[in-house]
C-alpha cells in the first residue's frame, strides 16, 4: 500500500499489546492520531482533531479506527467534505449500553440516511461487551460499510489475544484494493 494510514484508538488510547500499537511499531506508513485527551474525550474536540489530521495527511489517507475511534469517524463523516480513501472500523461501540464509559457519553451514533462518502469495512465480534452483532449490522447498513463478523473475539483489543493481528492487516489490504477501484464512491 502507498497510502498514509491514520490509526484512531478508543478511550484510554491503545496499550502496548494492542494491535494498533504493534502496527505503528512495524509500519512507517502508519501513525497514531495525536492531540486528543484519551481519558476525557469530548466528541466535538475529537472530530475537529480528526479533520485537522485528515487535511494534514491528504486525500489518500486511510483511517483505521477502534472502538470510540469508530464513533469519532462516524461523527466526522456526517459533516466533513474532506476526502479520505477509506476506513477500517473495528469494534464499533453502542453508546446506549450500560457498559459504555461514562466519560465518553458525548459521542452519539449518527444513523442518518447519509452514508459515508468513502468505502469502509466494519469488523465486529459476536461477543463484544460494548455492542451486539445486530447493532453492528445497523451501523454498517447506515454507513454503507461491509460487515465482517469474526466470531467470539471480545472487544477486538489486546485482551482478545490478537497480537499483531495479521487478519486485520489483510482486511486493510482489501479495503485499499476496494478504494483503488471506487472512484466517486457512492454507497
Amino acid at each position: 500500500m502507498t497510502s498514509p494510514i491514520l490509526l484512531l484508538p478508543g478511550i484510554g488510547n491503545s496499550g502496548s499489546g494492542h494491535w494498533q500499537t504493534l502496527w505503528t511499531q512495524t509500519d512507517a506508513s502508519m501513525t497514531l492520531i495525536s492531540g486528543q485527551n484519551w481519558d476525557h474525550p469530548v466528541c466535538e474536540e475529537w472530530v475537529e482533531n480528526l479533520e485537522t489530521a485528515v487535511r494534514k495527511n491528504g486525500p489518500d489517507v486511510i483511517l483505521v479506527a477502534h472502538s470510540l475511534g469508530c464513533l469519532q469517524v462516524a461523527n466526522w463523516a456526517q459533516y466533513s467534505r474532506t476526502v479520505v480513501r477509506g476506513a477500517l472500523l473495528v469494534a464499533v461501540p453502542d453508546p446506549t449500553r450500560n457498559v459504555f464509559p461514562e466519560e465518553a457519553k458525548g459521542f452519539s451514533v449518527p444513523l442518518s440516511e447519509k452514508c459515508f462518502a468513502f468505502p469502509s469495512i466494519m469488523i465486529a465480534s459476536s461477543n463484544d461487551p460494548y455492542a451486539d452483532i445486530h447493532y453492528s449490522q445497523l451501523c454498517a447498513d447506515a454507513w454503507g460499510s461491509s460487515l465482517v463478523n469474526i466470531g467470539e473475539r471480545g472487544h477486538i483489543n489486546a485482551a482478545s489475544g490478537l497480537g499483531d493481528w495479521p487478519q486485520g492487516r489483510a482486511w486493510l489490504k482489501e479495503l485499499f484494493a476496494i478504494s483503488m477501484s471506487a472512484s466517486g464512491w457512492l454507497c
